[in-house]
């Protein structure tokens, strides 16, 4: 009962002062707001990040020369730019030797290319795989209608494509792609098949990819890109099983190893990453934001809480003839210090719902401008709530005790 009376008390002397209160509740507002908002944003992007990095399914890991996030300066890239390229002959030795595995995909890329077919054209913005057949698979890009290229439109470097949903969508708006004849900067391709739709949320547009005979791309490419470097071949793996993934990616390190003959005592010359690895990779570079964000608004609460604690020994000030009256008619100390203390938590989770609705609405913008999914992180709101109840006790425990202390007699004089 005494804390039922002491939160009535608490939110009726908040109410009998709404400018006061509203302008101590900004600091909360803000503080709370700007850990919540940097939080969700990261939150959004993080979620589509997992889901755009999830292309590869959960058995399946990828072997490539580059490093899957990037370089962390000028020594590591001038260090794997001296990699040997990773070549079809490699995927074919893990295809062959390594007994955990079950389909093995070779892949070269090329970017910007020009599709036609009769009067319809989408320039530059085709991007061109060179792939063998187990490219659906190992990427989860699957067939919406026609057939996969074959081993033996490898075999013999037939000019056959599948493409992707928009390019189908763009060049046979009323008509089945299925059999006809294309161009590709210019050269004539026979279309066997088109992509189920699977466009990416991060730029990139899965529904503009056309997959070709990787025999047919060497040759109609080169083995050297437009800068002149050599080609590295993109290796996809999948396990027999998720349980297999671990075993499966040793076997092919030592298979790999043997076969471009690297030296015991030097690192592997390739890169194996999976899914796992590649958001581990961007939760760790997201790290330093997290901390940053909420060390912010850390810093911003206990500023409000200075604020907090200053607003309630006014109101103490101005409360003391109120307090002797109640001392004098029986109120005990404890009882008055819960009050006060009452009083300035309420103040505090009151702002930090308000911080918690901005935080949300804040962090939730990125989405109007991409394709990102909203997110709504209710740990983070739990925890700013909680956190905004700790923020009352600490900085509203001494004011309240200054109020349980006052001498009645005194109090009672106070004009």
């Amino acid at each position: 009962m005494l804390i039922f009376e002491a939160f009535k008390m608490a939110v009726s002397a908040i109410m009998a002062h709404k400018l006061r209160s509203f302008l101590t509740l900004v600091g909360i507002i803000a503080g709370v707001a700007s850990i919540i908002a940097i939080m969700t944003g990261i939150s959004v992007i993080q979620n589509t990040m997992e889901k755009e990095m999830s292309v590869l399914g959960n058995t399946v890991f990828q072997v490539q020369k580059w490093p899957a996030g990037g370089f962390n300066n000028d020594v590591d890239w001038r260090k794997i730019q001296r990699r040997k390229p990773v070549t079809v002959e490699n995927a074919d030795i893990m295809r062959e030797k390594v007994k955990t595995v079950d389909l093995v995909g070779a892949e070269l890329w090329d970017f910007g290319h020009t599709v036609q077919f009769r009067g319809e054209k989408m320039d530059n913005i085709a991007t061109i795989c060179g792939g063998t057949p187990e490219y659906p698979e190992n990427n989860t890009h699957y067939l919406y209608m026609g057939r996969n290229i074959t081993n033996e439109d490898i075999k013999v470097g037939r000019n056959v494509v599948v493409i992707g949903y928009n390019i189908a969508e763009v060049l046979f708006p009323y008509i089945d792609p299925i059999g006809k004849t294309i161009k590709i900067d210019g050269y004539k391709f026979r279309v066997v098949g088109v992509f189920d739709e699977k466009s990416s949320a991060m730029g990139g547009n899965y529904d503009n990819y056309l997959l070709m005979p990787i025999t047919r791309f060497t040759r109609m490419f080169g083995l050297r890109d437009r800068w002149g470097n050599q080609r590295s071949v993109n290796v996809t793996v999948r396990a027999k099983s998720a349980e297999l993934v671990d075993t499966a990616i040793e076997e092919v390190r030592m298979v790999l190893r043997q076969a471009r003959q690297v030296p015991p005592s030097e690192e592997d010359d390739f890169t194996i990453f999976t899914n796992d690895s590649q958001i581990r990779s961007f939760n760790q570079a997201t790290a330093g934001v997290k901390v940053g964000a909420f060390v912010i608004g850390i810093i911003a609460l206990v500023v409000a809480g200075i604020g907090i604690m200053n607003i309630m020994l006014v109101s103490v000030t101005e409360r003391t003839r109120e307090i002797g009256v109640r001392k004098s008619l029986g109120a005990r100390r404890k009882t008055i210090l819960i009050q006060f203390l009452m009083e300035a938590i309420i103040l505090c989770n009151i702002g930090g719902i308000f911080g918690v609705i901005v935080g949300f609405g804040l962090g939730n913008v990125v989405t109007i401008f991409t394709g990102f999914a909203a997110n709504i992180p209710m740990e983070w709101a739990v925890g700013g709530l909680l956190f905004c109840s700790a923020v009352g006790i600490s900085f509203g425990f001494w004011p309240a005790v200054v109020a349980s202390r006052l001498d009645p007699i005194e109090a009672l004089r106070y004009e």
